[in-house]
């Protein structure tokens, strides 16, 4: 579905300056491409670039038309992504670290930071479960593959609980909605917004969030091939994405109001899940060695465990500026 943003919705966010200058002359020209096809999904600041369209007013004059595509969590869109069926796209930690694991054709181009508190383990408002120990047991939903899937481990462990001691079940953000208001599951795994979105539900009590965790960093990737033939358009993709983000945190209200238009959630659920502790828009950029060591041991941690079949170097799997140098 296509929506006619407002005017102070499309560059009220005071980015027509910032763009222009990632719009200079030789910074995106060298790229063959004539179409950039970007996956994203409801959280994320892709949205909000979609919303802006930022990457059309960057690309409008290369010719390079842009395309999106829309995906409830991040595994298919990396699915997607390594089959060539999309060029670009934004997700939580863990799904690339699936991805790579099953050897797929995408690299990590950038990563952003989150709130430690976009996590959240729900239950029914009347359940007896009232700790992460009464977990023991319990069937608990969560997209495998996803950030809530690494959340239920890193809160399972608080309580010196493993996944073992649970029955999992791989659910999609709307299945699990589903199976939470039907009782067939104990207790649901997720993100915002669909977190955000859980907490405006009568029925629903947040038993606990990752703000006891550690860091949250989210990702974007490339498909490899994408990257190596346009590394020029992927660093004015990520500085774009930079500028987007920094203009979106300065002007909080009518990013709000974006969001809001753009994914048809309310804006108080956007409210909620944008400002969250810790939640900046601004904190978008190139993959840094400290992304690289988070993901490697969130990698290490889930080849430990059996979940993935094969140690993974996650350095010889990330691009970098330099490339498009």
């Amino acid at each position: 579905m296509t929506i006619n943003l407002t005017r102070r919705a499309t560059f009220g966010l005071g980015l027509g300056s910032a763009l222009a200058s990632l719009a200079a002359p030789g910074l995106l020209r060298a790229a063959p491409a004539r179409e950039l096809r970007v996956g994203w999904q409801k959280g994320g600041l892709l949205g909000l670039v979609k919303g802006s369209r930022a990457f059309d007013r960057v690309l409008a004059d290369q010719g390079i038309k842009v395309s999106w595509a829309e995906f409830t969590s991040g595994p298919p869109l990396l699915e997607a992504l390594s089959a060539d069926a999309l060029d670009f796209g934004y997700t939580g930690n863990v799904p690339p670290i699936f991805a790579h694991a099953a050897r797929g054709n995408l690299v990590f181009v950038g990563a952003g930071q989150g709130s430690r508190e976009g996590h959240a383990i729900l239950v029914p408002e009347s359940s007896p479960i009232g700790s992460i120990a009464d977990l023991k047991g319990q069937k608990i939903a969560f997209k495998r593959g996803s950030s809530a899937h690494y959340a239920t481990i890193k809160l399972l462990a608080t309580a010196g609980l493993t996944l073992d001691d649970i029955t999992a079940q791989d659910l999609s953000p709307p299945d699990a909605i589903a199976a939470f208001d039907a009782g067939a599951i104990g207790a649901w795994a997720i993100w915002d917004p669909y977190f955000a979105m859980a907490q405006d539900r009568p029925n629903t009590r947040v038993l606990a969030t990752t703000e006891i965790v550690e860091p949250d960093y989210n990702f974007y990737s490339a498909n490899r091939d994408f990257a190596k033939a346009n590394p020029a358009l992927i660093r004015g993709l990520i500085e774009t994405i930079q500028a987007v983000g920094r203009q979106g945190q300065a002007d909080l209200e009518v990013t709000i109001k974006t969001f809001a238009q753009e994914t048809g959630l309310s804006e108080g659920v956007m409210r909620r899940a944008l400002t969250r502790k810790g939640a900046d828009l601004g904190l978008q950029g190139f993959i840094e060695p400290r992304h690289v060591a988070y993901e490697q041991g969130i990698a290490d941690e889930f080849f430990r465990l059996g979940i993935i079949p094969r140690q993974l170097d996650i350095a010889s799997v990330v691009w970098t500026p330099q490339t498009a140098s």
